[in-house]
């Protein structure tokens, strides 16, 4: 496979028109493309579709069975299409895109549906866009096999395995799953493609961590399957910002990276921060779940080569998030 650094420089060279711009940090943003994301009403897809419209023609894809979020996303200049990706059906849908950003996903129980949507979904959405530069294909950092070290910074050659989740459990067989097809298409197709492993993301739109939030603002205990649990957070600002240089990973086949945080945080840590910016005791339960990873980190060093750090300190992100879900609780620095 053509070395990340490589790689890079090919990509960006062959890109001399349209040019790139730079966002107000001096980031490369991507103008002038036609650009496919799919599920753009969720938490993480939102973001980009809003960092990636003004400057691109950008289409969104989604069963969309609720209207206002339609809306909210076409208000962004986003042309929508309703598409089930687990029937692949897509008689509306054009096949000129030049970069394709799939993050939707089905998070339910049903291992069937699971299937259907994350793994048979991908290969017919990757082979309808076949024709496209490159594409970015969000899978999760719960396809790792279980470490018994909670610190262990999962590598992209770690073992993979189920992560043995209470919920979602198919979660992590599908998504392997899901690499599997991506993989093929890649090399079927002659299709570049990034597959980036998520971690803890988080932001204005919801996460793990705001859910933590949530529990200790009303006084309920967060759960936790292990302590300590350490995670590696991401700010939407972040990956809105990281997407030009991942998707300049892209290479047949396949490129692998972990798209994450650069420090892990612990499950306790980030709800005693909490509870210290809405002024009261957060409290933590444990309950083990047997055989289930025992913490979520994730190795930097491969999404850092091309990134560089993440900017927002977890800190500040978690900061700005309580203050806009409770502004009048979160005591002032």
């Amino acid at each position: 496979m053509t070395s990340a650094s490589s790689l890079t420089a090919t990509w960006v060279s062959c890109r001399a028109w349209p040019p790139l711009i730079k966002d107000p940090n001096g980031n490369d943003v991507l103008s002038g493309e036609k650009i496919l994301i799919t599920g753009p009403a969720g938490r993480i897809a939102y973001g980009l579709a809003a960092t990636l419209s003004p400057h691109n023609e950008v289409w969104g894809i989604a069963r969309f069975s609720d209207a206002t979020t339609r809306a909210e996303v076409e208000s962004l200049g986003v042309t929508t299409r309703s598409v089930d990706l687990a029937r692949g059906d897509f008689p509306d849908l054009p096949t000129d895109f030049t970069y394709v950003l799939h993050l939707a996903a089905d998070f339910g129980e049903d291992y069937e549906r699971g299937l259907q949507v994350n793994a048979e979904g991908t290969g017919l959405l990757l082979s309808h866009c076949r024709r496209a530069k490159a594409a970015l294909v969000m899978s999760t950092v719960t396809v790792y096999k279980p470490h018994p070290d909670p610190w262990h910074p999962f590598h992209e050659n770690d073992p993979i395995g189920d992560a043995g989740l209470s919920h979602p459990q198919p979660y992590s067989i599908v998504k392997i799953a899901q690499e599997a097809v991506t993989r093929y298409c890649a090399r079927e197709f002659d299709l570049p493609v990034t597959i980036a492993r998520m971690g803890c993301a988080y932001g204005d739109r919801g996460g793990l961590p705001l859910f933590h939030l949530q529990n200790i603002a009303s006084g309920q205990p967060v759960v936790a399957r292990w302590d300590p649990l350490p995670y590696s957070p991401i700010d939407y600002d972040d990956i809105n910002e990281q997407i030009e240089p991942l998707l300049g990973l892209a290479s047949v086949p396949a490129t692998i990276v972990n798209w994450a945080g650069d420090v892990p945080v612990t499950v306790r840590e980030w709800s005693d921060y909490f509870g210290e910016l809405l002024g009261v005791q957060a409290e933590v339960v444990i309950e083990p779940v047997p055989g289930a990873s025992l913490g979520s980190v994730a190795d930097r060093t491969r999404r850092a080569s091309v990134t560089g750090p993440c900017r927002v300190d977890w800190r500040d992100g978690f900061r700005r998030m309580a203050a806009q879900y409770y502004p009048d609780r979160v005591r002032a620095e």
